[in-house]
């Protein structure tokens, strides 16, 4: 008889066990209330502007019923860590990761609570996994700011047509960047442009690192890096003296020192970003079944400003950023 109790017992536990474990990662339907940690890798505009369209879908599927937790890591890699591993001391029932380096500290800091990312621009990059398919599995998902970086490689020609040496710069730190920059590299050399490569570490060497290129290149491309968006004013102090174009690859950094881009828009995927975590919260959805969701409409844009003191004319296919 004390055997078939403890029999029962255990089998109780294990059930308890498993019905815990599925809750983690589909949500749970009985909650009245959700709390949802935000880690956020530095403030700028386009992450800025995800993270509230994030908010803002989310608040409008589940009202009252959210609670955000939300923390900036202001661009230092191992806070991104701090900040997540304390997400999950304090049990939130989700995080949205915004950006590749908060991606990689959320899941390094948890198998079991759903991770969305948001800005994140190739998650078999991010994540390092062989022959991605579209779908992380396991408790992450989310959504990619890739826009076509072939098409952003071939504004060169279209906008800066006598440009026969182009520097790419970004952070070496940021694995995203490293992989637009190949990406970029390989079409524009398809195309018969020389191209050099320029990394900084952080934002402390940006401006010397900006000159040199400036000094030895027709024009620069920036990918959507962190460390570049949060130091566009002053890459462009540097650049525009030197009337060097730069050509990016998404809308704050060529509205603080470009001339053009084929850019997404931010807050809409934070929207996309927030529609995912309302089902997952709610259990209509399994997160290791999502595949990443990317933004299917990039526009091409261009900063008046410095094109016309760059005296570069612009086709009208070209919409102004605001």
């Amino acid at each position: 008889m004390k055997k078939k109790i403890t029999a029962l017992v255990m089998a109780a536990a294990m059930c308890l066990s498993f019905a815990a474990c599925g809750s983690d990662n589909g949500g749970d339907t009985a909650k009245d209330t959700y709390t949802v940690g935000i880690c956020q890798l530095v403030q700028h505009q386009a992450l800025d502007a995800a993270t509230q369209g994030f908010k803002d879908a989310l608040k409008e599927e589940l009202g009252d019923k959210v609670e955000f937790v939300e923390q900036n890591a202001a661009n230092d890699i191992p806070t991104c860590g701090t900040i997540c591993n304390g997400f999950v001391s304090d049990g939130v029932d989700l995080i949205l990761a915004n950006a590749t380096p908060a991606l990689q500290a959320a899941t390094a800091a948890t198998q079991s609570i759903p991770i969305l990312g948001t800005a994140v621009t190739e998650y078999g990059v991010a994540l390092d996994i062989d022959n991605f398919s579209g779908t992380v599995g396991g408790n992450v998902s989310g959504t990619s700011d890739l826009a076509p970086l072939d098409q952003q490689a071939a504004m060169f020609s279209e906008l800066l047509p006598d440009a026969k040496t182009v520097g790419i710069l970004y952070c070496s730190a940021e694995a995203n960047s490293v992989y637009q920059a190949d990406v970029v590299k390989a079409a524009l050399e398809d195309k018969g442009i020389t191209v050099k490569v320029y990394t900084f570490a952080d934002s402390n060497d940006v401006a010397t690192v900006t000159a040199t290129a400036c000094d030895e290149c027709d024009a620069l491309y920036i990918p959507t890096d962190n460390t570049a968006a949060s130091c566009a004013e002053a890459i462009n102090n540097v650049a525009l003296p030197k009337k060097t174009p730069i050509i990016t690859g998404e809308e704050g950094i060529a509205k603080g020192c470009g001339i053009a881009t084929l850019s997404i828009d931010y807050y809409e995927l934070g929207v996309t970003t927030g529609k995912m975590a309302a089902k997952i919260l709610t259990g209509e959805s399994d997160i290791s079944t999502m595949p990443i969701e990317y933004y299917q409409n990039p526009v091409k844009k261009y900063n008046a400003d410095i094109c016309e003191q760059l005296g570069i004319t612009v086709p009208s296919d070209y919409t102004a950023i605001g």
